[in-house]
């Protein structure tokens, strides 16, 4: 681990610093600590907010569908890259100033959103929205780790548990909901009275500390310059890959070679120098380095599902936007009730095994979405979501204790940076590969049945009059027109049936990647939860 004193997190409340012996946080500290929740789970609940809403901004600001994944694309890319930027910019700026003016952009560039009429300004609104909002997730996971004492830190990881679970899945819920009812643009204003409350708390409660403006000076600019020149082409690949054909493309080519270039050089140079932005040696910490491991593969589980869920329901379903908010709005609200007891529970049992079960369980319920037929809709998906509902209860705030057991207070902005910097690049690329598999197992699926479907059988045949004498019977008086509309039909039968069994590998995959988790959990070192994030 680093040792530098670069790293000592501009968070720490000098002017009233914790005493090593206390046992319990002021009201103070508290308010401040939970004014950072809030931020972190707005800025994560806006990563999914617009995805049951999609077609309805794509309408409204008339683009088309391959463009318009470019609304959440370009916010994720404005996140993965400043939450590494974060503890830097707040040792520069001062932790009160830099939070405070972060939630401040954050609002604003979301009201923004609201008022965009074309495609480009909609990508660089969320895209500096996401900017704005990716600094509140390591700056409330770094409070946690700074202000809170050890006894009381699971209590605080359980918030912040809350915020990385709770809101990826009541997203879809409040989008559909609001886009249903009051339309698109309002989805977008819901941030403006929660970052008011932040704000204010923020304002009140956070120490005044000088801005350090000469630490602009020594900055790693070379590591600044290559992370975001790679992680940004990397994203566009994840993105674009999929509807390009991925290395079929000219263009997807390029921006692998661009990702691969510069995110070399990003870690060569970040473990080269001895003031890095990103303290890439915290990962050789056997306990940080696994739950990191395991978090990359939570992340791309976390927001891979809530991407395949909302698509089966709108793809084969045909649920609106506010249905699909109902159906997952299941796999959050037992969390709001469950999650507060994580921590009692954390004093009783190891925690590696909590979140061994925890993961297990979210794995069990993508198994459990493994066969699903055409009749699998919303009243199918409850208990799967409730399963799990419940293991995602049980993951966060083991998983994030077991990474922050050896991490001390100095190392915890960087260590907050890279942990949150993975994961949600775990979710990216998650999303994208999910969205891969969907495409390749329905054409797999759909050649299978296809070589079933010929016409020298006769259940084909008799299918196929059957149709016919059905349209015939509803208005089509020709007979050949009523044949070719009952071929027709049955082709869309057959590729309905293989998009299902292509999301039901899709979940499948999602399951391998939690079991993988699980088990990669268990080679952590055995750890109280008092000892997360031990001064």
């Amino acid at each position: 681990m680093s040792d530098t004193t670069q790293t000592l997190p501009a968070g720490a409340f000098r002017a009233k610093p914790l005493a090593p012996a206390a046992d319990r946080a002021s009201t103070t500290t508290w308010i401040a600590v939970l004014a950072g929740m809030i931020g972190a789970f707005m800025a994560i609940l806006n990563i999914q907010i617009t995805n049951a809403s999609l077609l309805y901004i794509e309408g409204g600001i008339g683009t088309g569908i391959d463009n318009g994944t470019w609304i959440s694309t370009s916010y994720l890319i404005g996140e993965i890259v400043v939450i590494p930027l974060t503890g830097f910019l707040s040792r520069v700026f001062s932790f009160r100033v830099y939070m405070i003016a972060s939630t401040l952009f954050f609002a604003l560039f979301s009201i923004a959103c609201a008022f965009t009429h074309d495609l480009g300004l909609m990508i660089l609104a969320r895209g500096l929205q996401g900017f704005a909002g990716g600094v509140l997730i390591p700056m409330a996971f770094t409070m946690v780790v700074t202000k809170l004492p050890k006894a009381q830190q699971p209590i605080g990881l359980a918030f912040f548990a809350m915020a990385v679970t709770f809101a990826p899945a009541i997203g879809p819920t409040i989008g559909g909901y609001l886009t249903e009812t009051y339309g698109w643009q309002t989805i977008f204003f819901v941030n403006t009275v929660p970052s008011l409350v932040m704000i204010i708390a923020l304002w009140l409660t956070l120490e005044r500390e000088p801005m350090r403006l000469g630490l602009l000076k020594d900055g790693d600019w070379i590591g600044i310059l290559t992370m975001t020149i790679g992680l940004s082409a990397l994203q566009t690949l994840l993105e674009e890959g999929n509807k390009d054909d991925w290395f079929g493309s000219p263009f997807i080519v390029r921006l692998a070679a661009i990702a691969t270039v510069f995110l070399l050089a990003f870690i060569w140079i970040e473990l080269k120098i001895s003031k890095p932005l990103v303290d890439l040696r915290l990962l050789r910490n056997r306990n940080f380095g696994i739950g990191t491991a395991s978090n990359v593969l939570v992340g791309f589980a976390l927001f891979g599902s809530v991407y395949v869920l909302p698509q089966y329901l709108a793809q084969v379903q045909g649920y609106n936007a506010e249905q699909i908010g109902e159906v997952l709005a299941w796999t959050g609200l037992p969390q709001l009730i469950l999650i507060p007891f994580v921590p009692r529970l954390m004093k009783i049992f190891d925690v590696r095994y909590i979140g061994f079960v925890g993961i297990g369980l979210f794995a069990l319920s993508c198994f459990m979405n493994t066969t699903m037929s055409l009749d699998y809709s919303g009243d199918q998906f409850f208990l799967p979501n409730i399963v799990r509902a419940v293991g995602q209860a049980l993951v966060i705030t083991p998983l994030t204790a077991i990474a922050t057991r050896d991490i001390t207070p100095k190392d915890a902005a960087n260590a907050s940076g890279l942990y949150n910097m993975l994961r949600n690049l775990g979710g990216a690329v998650g999303t994208a590969a999910l969205e891969t598999i969907i495409t390749k197992r329905e054409q797999f699926h759909s050649n299978i049945i296809g070589q079933s479907i010929n016409l020298s059988r006769d259940e084909v045949r008799e299918r196929i009059s059957r149709m016919t004498g059905y349209f015939l019977s509803h208005g089509v008086s020709d007979l050949a027109a009523a044949r070719h509309q009952a071929i027709a039909a049955l082709g869309t039968i057959v590729r309905r049936q293989s998009l299902v069994m292509g999301f039901s590998d899709t979940f499948a995959v999602i399951g391998v990647m939690l079991a993988i988790a699980a088990v990669l959990l268990l080679f952590a070192r055995k750890g109280s939860a008092s000892a997360a994030g031990a001064h």
